[in-house]
């Protein structure tokens, strides 16, 4: 898997990252929980570092799905949030290596 820097941070991410707002809001009903953290975790076993989430989609039941489904790959993974207050788009990121 190819490897980016993060704008102007230090954070390496996947070329390709995961949009995870359609496993529980958005496009129907919410999908399986079970079902969505084992797709989490099998990218992340093929090389996909960087997901992105947010406390709208849900709200927050995204952010608590993906938190679980990475727990297992904390300091490997990074989960780009975005909090949406005033009508500004806030990214938020959250590098699981710091921690």
């Amino acid at each position: 898997m190819q490897k980016r820097k993060l704008g102007n941070s230090n954070l390496e991410v996947s070329a390709i990252g995961l949009g995870c707002m359609g496993m529980s809001f958005g496009y129907g009903p919410p999908k399986d929980k079970q079902e969505m953290i084992a797709l989490i975790r099998a990218t992340v076993e093929r090389g996909i570092t960087f997901f992105d989430t947010a406390e709208v989609y849900g709200p927050f039941t995204n952010e608590e799905l993906v938190g679980e489904a990475l727990a297992p790959f904390r300091g490997q993974v990074v989960i780009v949030g975005q909090n949406i207050s005033n009508k500004l788009l806030k990214p938020r990121l959250s590098d699981s290596r710091a921690m």
